[in-house]
């Protein structure tokens, strides 16, 4: 299958791709993708194909019908050579996306490249028609302006930026050349990037032992604005953050480490070690499994505790990155109503919106929390011999390597052969349950010298009513309602307006009338609320209750600890107690 990429008027966002491909039946089917991996919901690609026609090997036009919302019927008799031609808006930049404009084509095939199903194994060639000045930027083999992929697999996974203003730099770890390449405009600075991803890079080789690529390229989509964003490949990633001019800086900087280190991972932990269900990958529908606690949650617990383990991050970093989960779980009531697993296959139904509310788990949060727990438990049941490490070592020697998906009862399985202990009470009451973690959370930190710290949250509106607050555009928004609170019970819901606070009008504008301050102001008073839901306007008093619903809660270690509490940790972090 052969692929000719180019553009006209690149303001415009379109680009014009021509599929060519040998063809011997009567019919040929022709399938643009419905998703892409990574991102386990339907994207339907097609929504950006404006034009579409067939012709043969004679530039004869070719009767073709749309049959589904992203296949194409071509009739081919007499045919011997199928050209496809049509064109895909690309208009949206993110690190999963397809977008064109007059600084640079950047392409995830997997968005806009069509296929002919029997012919996915076959090999694939793709063309760029590009400006003379235009470097590439990509994990896929690539020469003289063409992209040679193994299958349409490889080349799905095959992201490229071609832009005049590619910044590139280079380093080598265990012999396997990382390149690092920037897009947008920043100041990347090359010595301390190199230094921080040697660590983290050379750290993750020696964990896995065995890499599945031969060279790795960070692709980075640089924004001008906040953003934050990462899709994994099996050579390569592409990550979007913003805004530029913080790149190196403070927060974003540590973003730009936690998310290159979390995507590297993927590498192994689901483009290679990869669920059943998704060995090999449907492009055409849902690939549903419950093992998103794995691909996600473990990649995140891993992405960010690698740093903390290799030297990048220092404690209080990593704790940070911790806490953010500890927060999102307990501030989320879903998780006693979906568990983890059930919430890893409804990714594909409402996964990456907050949906109603309290409805489900994150596969990320509490797949990270559950990694945490699951790493304890193994070294505590094996007295230190054993680590997730292991676990996923072995997935990857057993399945990866021999291109075989796994089962959640093979996690299960690997996980109780290293503990050397059953892991039903985790698995059933936690992963496919709804059980509270606490409990569990308090023992696996105890193990290693650590302990769950809950206190009230600093907002009053928080702690006091049970409501939480966005406050922007001029509008103060409930964004989240604590179970059983004053606030629940007087009425107030999620995406409530606040208009007034003891008849002081709210006004989040700078002007200081906003309504998290006034609830500060006014404290333990009755605090009389006039709300708008759904264009009725409503009054709620409140008699706060101090002290009794939403707590920011910490990872800490604790005051008083025994010499094998310091060692479990110093074993676990590779750091000093």
């Amino acid at each position: 299958m052969k692929y000719s990429i180019s553009f006209v008027k690149p303001h415009q966002h379109f680009i014009d791709i021509e599929f060519i491909c040998k063809v011997n039946q009567s019919e040929t089917l022709i399938q643009l993708p419905a998703w892409r991996p990574g991102r386990y919901e339907l994207g339907n690609f097609a929504k950006n194909v404006q034009k579409w026609a067939a012709y043969d090997e004679k530039g004869n036009s070719l009767n073709f019908q749309k049959i589904s919302k992203d296949c194409w019927k071509v009739e081919t008799t007499g045919v011997t050579e199928l050209h496809v031609k049509y064109n895909y808006y690309a208009l949206d930049l993110n690190a999963g996306s397809t977008f064109l404009d007059a600084t640079q084509l950047y392409m995830n095939p997997v968005n806009c490249c069509v296929f002919i199903p029997e012919k996915i194994h076959e090999a694939c060639e793709m063309e760029l028609h590009l400006p003379k000045d235009y470097k590439i930027a990509t994990g896929a083999v690539c020469k003289n302006n063409v992209i040679f992929c193994r299958d349409f697999h490889d080349l799905a996974d095959s992201p490229f930026i071609a832009s005049a203003t590619l910044q590139h730099n280079k380093f080598v770890c265990a012999g396997i050349e990382f390149n690092l390449w920037f897009q947008g405009e920043c100041k990347p600075d090359w010595a301390k990037l190199n230094t921080d991803f040697i660590k983290f890079c050379n750290h993750q080789l020696e964990m896995m032992k065995q890499a599945p690529f031969e060279a790795y390229h960070f692709l980075f989509q640089i924004a001008p604005y906040r953003t934050y964003h990462g899709v994994e490949h099996i050579t390569s990633t592409v990550l979007a953050l913003g805004p530029g001019y913080n790149l190196m800086k403070g927060d974003l900087y540590e973003d730009v480490l936690g998310v290159c280190s979390h995507e590297l991972f993927h590498a192994w932990n689901v483009k290679t070690i990869r669920p059943i269900e998704m060995q090999p990958y449907d492009y055409t529908k849902e690939n549903y499994s419950k093992l998103g606690y794995v691909c996600e949650g473990v990649t995140t617990y891993y992405g960010d505790y690698l740093l903390f383990r290799c030297g990048v991050f220092n404690e209080q970093q990593y704790f940070n990155t911790f806490d953010e989960r500890l927060q999102k779980h307990f501030d989320n009531f879903g998780r006693f109503n979906l568990s983890v697993a059930d919430s890893s296959f409804d990714t594909w139904l409402d996964g990456y919106t907050p949906g109603i509310p309290n409805r489900k788990t994150n596969i990320y949060d509490e797949g990270n929390l559950l990694a945490f727990v699951t790493d304890m438990f193994i070294r505590k049941s094996s007295q230190n011999k054993f680590s997730l490490d292991d676990v996923m070592r072995h997935l990857n020697e057993t399945f990866a390597l021999h291109q075989k998906g796994y089962s959640d009862i093979d996690y299960k399985k690997t996980v109780e052969h290293f503990a050397g202990s059953s892991y039903d009470t985790i698995f059933n009451n936690y992963i496919n349950g709804k059980s509270d973690y606490e409990p569990l959370l308090k023992e696996a930190m105890n193990y290693i010298g650590c302990e769950l710290i809950q206190e009230p949250s600093a907002k009053f509106n928080e702690h006091a009513l049970g409501i939480k607050i966005n406050e922007v555009a001029g509008i103060s928004k409930v964004t989240a309602v604590y179970q059983d609170s004053i606030a629940d019970k007087a009425g107030i819901a999620i995406n409530d307006d606040l208009i007034s606070i003891n008849d002081v009008q709210i006004k989040p504008d700078g002007s200081g009338t906003n309504f998290i301050e006034w609830c500060n102001y006014f404290g333990n008073a009755t605090e009389k609320i006039v709300f708008v839901t759904n264009g009725i306007v409503k009054t709620a008093e409140l008699a706060p209750l101090p002290n009794s619903f939403y707590k920011t809660v910490k990872i800490r270690k604790a005051i008083n600890t025994h010499e094998e509490q310091r060692k479990n940790f110093e074993l676990w972090s590779a750091n000093k107690f």
